[in-house]
């Protein structure tokens, strides 16, 4: 058996790549649609309704169009507001990104002090705690709202001195509970993890949820008959942005790598 549908999965720009990124080197014979809705980015500030719309709208998007096998949530914010609906509603598996993350971080600490940063919206959802008590692990979570991270990132200014400056202001409250693992609850702030680890200290851990996202995913495609073929040949992926083609294609190709040669255009009205 082979399934030659394509992975689904969208972000609200540039973050999510870096769960493309872990999903083409882990699963190289998939095909994969990526959807970064730069159009509307960030999430983050956003009330959790609105996202939690743009996030069926995309949905929608991807199954009607590309017949996608399996969606992935590769936003934190999106993953908080929309996760359990969209698992409920829609026919194919939905994977996000905060429990695989978390499941990593509580099996990285020595000390049982966690931290997770993210945006407005996904620490203010709640999402992270809830997943983390899920857990029953026996930590010590500390979360902190990092408002400009994602705008940094969708500069392209990932080491600039603006953000370290942002950077040492924001993460003043898990240095200060000295957390030994701190969550990257974003998919954008992978790209700030050399900023992110001269500010809290080399001793500190940095978890991503895109390679740990990446391994659920291929969990679930060994488990299943949902994987593609080895035989067929590696896989192909296409990129469509809501915003300036030309802008996603550039930075997202910096980011990601060759594989995003292209970029398509996609329209919600």
């Amino acid at each position: 058996m082979t399934d030659e549908r394509p992975i689904g999965m969208f972000d609200s720009g540039f973050g999510g790549l870096t769960v493309a990124r872990a999903v083409i080197d882990l699963l190289p014979f998939e095909h994969l649609v990526y959807v970064g809705d730069t159009g509307r980015y960030p999430y983050g500030p956003r009330p959790l309704d609105e996202v939690r719309g743009f996030a069926r709208q995309i949905a929608s998007h991807l199954l009607e169009r590309y017949d996608v096998k399996v969606l992935i949530v590769a936003c934190n914010t999106a993953s908080a507001a929309a996760l359990d609906e969209l698992q409920d509603e829609l026919p194919v598996p939905v994977l996000g990104v905060i429990e695989p993350g978390v499941r990593a971080m509580v099996q990285a600490t020595r000390n049982n002090r966690v931290g997770v940063i993210g945006t407005v919206g996904t620490i203010g959802s709640g999402a992270y705690q809830k997943a983390v008590e899920s857990t029953a692990a026996s930590v010590e979570l500390t979360c902190a709202a990092c408002p400009g991270f994602v705008e940094f990132v969708e500069r392209g200014e990932t080491g600039s001195e603006q953000v370290h400056v942002l950077a040492q202001r924001l993460l003043a409250p898990v240095i200060d509970a000295q957390v030994d693992t701190l969550l990257l609850g974003c998919t954008h702030y992978p790209f700030l993890a050399r900023t992110i680890t001269d500010v809290v200290g080399r001793d500190v851990v940095l978890v991503s949820s895109a390679d740990e996202t990446a391994f659920e995913l291929l969990s679930m495609l060994q488990w299943s008959d949902l994987a593609r073929a080895h035989g067929h040949g590696l896989g192909e992926h296409r990129f469509l942005s809501s915003g300036e083609v030309g802008w996603f294609r550039d930075l997202g190709r910096r980011l990601l790598g060759p594989e995003l040669a292209d970029v398509e255009p996609v329209s919600w009205s």
